[in-house]
């Protein structure tokens, strides 16, 4: 028999705990309370830096809110030509709209680029995703790069040290050549950090184009043989092991 879920913790936003329900996303949420469609204990609410603590009784548009789900995490292989965001104001094509609509409210771990694919990590639990985010968690992402150019590997040797473009600090990158075919390589890149394009800028500073960006692993989550487009849940045991803090 499943296990109740816990009560929302001390201190929690409504908007967290109502998205934790799975009826909505935080942003949705918060409109709702906005809206003065959301009641704790019978009182209407209008912030959504409302806090609520264990047994709070919270109803929308008058209807109980249901208990939370169990947090769950999915590996996503996404395709190229798809923002990593829930919807664009110029009306290019999102993760969402090719994702189950189980994943409808589903938060991603970190993005990839329009132009880059692999392996994407959602989860219906924000404090997981910020959790996995964090530089301090100390899980690496791995990546295959295609770049246009012959490859110096003492430039790449050079990016275990670090380095600045633009005035943007980089931390300790390694980047090691799988192969040279003509005037095209393949690169294999860890980080940790993964801020903005990182990769694609940072090559770009070492004179190589990026032609193609592969996201291959996010710590000790892999892409494996996942095909494009498709979704598979990480199993619970997975999760207990490598997020114990999450899933006991």
């Amino acid at each position: 028999m499943t296990e109740a879920p816990p009560d929302p913790k001390p201190g929690q936003r409504i908007a967290k705990v109502i998205a934790r329900s799975g009826v909505a996303s935080r942003r949705q949420a918060e409109r709702w309370i906005a809206q003065g469609r959301v009641t704790v204990d019978g009182e209407k609410i209008t912030t959504p830096a409302h806090n609520v603590g264990p047994g709070a009784n919270i109803t929308v548009d008058g209807k109980p809110l249901p208990e939370a789900e169990p947090s769950r995490v999915w590996r996503f292989h996404k395709p190229r030509g798809l923002l990593t965001t829930r919807s664009d104001p110029e009306g290019r094509p999102t993760v969402y709209s090719i994702l189950p609509p189980y994943l409808a409210n589903a938060v991603t771990v970190g993005r990839l680029d329009m132009n880059s694919e692999g392996l994407l990590l959602l989860t219906n639990d924000g404090g997981v995703a910020r959790h996995l985010e964090l530089p301090e968690t100390g899980w690496t992402r791995r990546y295959r790069v295609r770049v246009h150019g012959r490859v110096d590997e003492t430039q790449l040797k050079a990016l275990g040290r670090g380095l600045t473009v633009d005035g943007i600090k980089y931390g300790p990158i390694t980047a090691t050549l799988e192969r040279q075919v003509g005037a095209n390589a393949w690169l294999n890149v860890t980080l940790r950090e993964g801020k903005n394009r990182e990769i694609r800028k940072v090559m770009e500073h070492l004179g190589y184009t990026v032609s193609r960006l592969i996201r291959i692993s996010f710590g000790p989550f892999q892409l494996g043989n996942l095909e494009p487009r498709k979704v598979e849940e990480v199993r619970r045991r997975v999760l207990k092991d490598q997020l114990p803090k999450f899933f006991k």
